[in-house]
């Protein structure tokens, strides 16, 4: 037997172990989801309907996707099994609002409540002066704008993700500049403190308007221009999970929590360098000060971050499959999720 027949023929036995009727269904689900983007350095999926069928087969409670392939067989099994979808898409580029459009119908084919979006890449990578971050700033609320119409008009929410892209004090602001009920966050747990923001306050402040999250845990070392940030197994990170998960239930108690576990080697968030700073005018040295101080408590670190670049392919599936699984793991014994 190959391992790719083991691990097919592992998934089915969970799969059918999940689905409706089985004597231990309750026991095996899970209470939380996961993003299609827990796999976006070594496995990939061809369509929505496999990666829902890999998904029940670790017995998660729903997937976090773009929407592609039959949609009819994808709202039917997901409804069979008793699993939520929620919609990834991009903003509208270009002023072109047909893709946009067609993914919000696709969300609503297969169900899916929401649409996840987020507006660009990683600020201090991505740009290197002020004047270029303010454009795109600037294109970005466009697009916002145009996309949320959309997202009204279809009743289908809006989830804005903070997204290494705004800083807290940005995107509230965009939020609070929309009464809609359809419009909101992705709350991610971790992306801020790339952008030196203090992640509780991130959770205290977003979880309001959090229609849909990003659950993760966050490791940093130190390096010479700054810090390593890495996504950890949850619970073996710097983020206080239990207390954040509370903070989103009691005011968004219907959210769901979605898992996004992201396997690679750590990014490099060069925050001692004049580039960084170039796009940040309003950033202090309170901020930095108190990143460097959360990386620095990591140095005790029994082992360093994960890196897995230096593995063979097979290694980093079994790798990356091993680091969902835990979470989902340690979700059910430590957050009831």
């Amino acid at each position: 037997m190959t391992r790719r027949d083991f691990l097919h023929r592992t998934a089915a036995s969970a799969a059918a172990l999940s689905m409706p009727g089985a004597n231990n269904a309750q026991n095996t689900r899970s209470k939380m989801g996961i993003a299609t983007t827990s796999y976006m350095t070594v496995r990939r999926f061809r369509n929505t309907y496999e990666f829902l069928e890999h998904c029940n087969g670790l017995g998660a409670a729903g997937i976090q996707s773009a929407i592609n392939g039959d949609l009819p067989k994808i709202r039917a099994r997901a409804e069979e099994l008793g699993m939520f979808i929620e919609a990834i898409t991009p903003l509208p580029k270009d002023g072109d609002m047909s893709t946009f459009e067609q993914a919000v119908k696709n969300a609503e084919a297969v169900g899916a409540p929401l649409v996840r979006v987020n507006a660009g890449g990683r600020r201090y990578e991505d740009f290197s002066t002020l004047a270029d971050y303010q454009a795109f700033a600037n294109k970005s609320k466009e697009a916002i704008r145009a996309a949320v119409g959309i997202c009204e008009k279809n009743k289908v929410g809006f989830a804005l993700e903070n997204h290494k892209d705004w800083t807290l004090e940005q995107i509230v602001q965009i939020l609070k500049g929309y009464s809609s009920e359809h419009v909101g966050a992705c709350l991610d747990f971790g992306n801020n403190i790339s952008l030196l923001d203090d992640p509780m306050d991130v959770v205290e402040q977003l979880a309001p308007y959090a229609l849909a999250t990003h659950v993760k845990d966050m490791g940093l070392e130190l390096y010479a221009d700054g810090f390593l940030l890495s996504e950890v197994r949850l619970g073996e990170g710097v983020l206080d999970l239990p207390r954040m998960f509370t903070m989103v239930r009691q005011v968004r108690p219907k959210t769901n929590f979605v898992l996004e576990m992201i396997t690679r080697d750590p990014l490099k968030i060069p925050c001692l360098t004049d580039r960084y700073w170039a796009t940040f005018p309003d950033r202090s040295g309170r901020n930095l000060a108190r990143t460097l101080r959360l990386a620095q408590s990591q140095s005790k670190r029994e082992k360093p971050l994960p890196r897995i670049s230096q593995f063979s392919h097979e290694e980093q599936l079994r790798i990356e499959d091993d680091n969902v699984r835990a979470c989902l793991r340690y979700a059910r014994e430590k957050l009831s999720a």
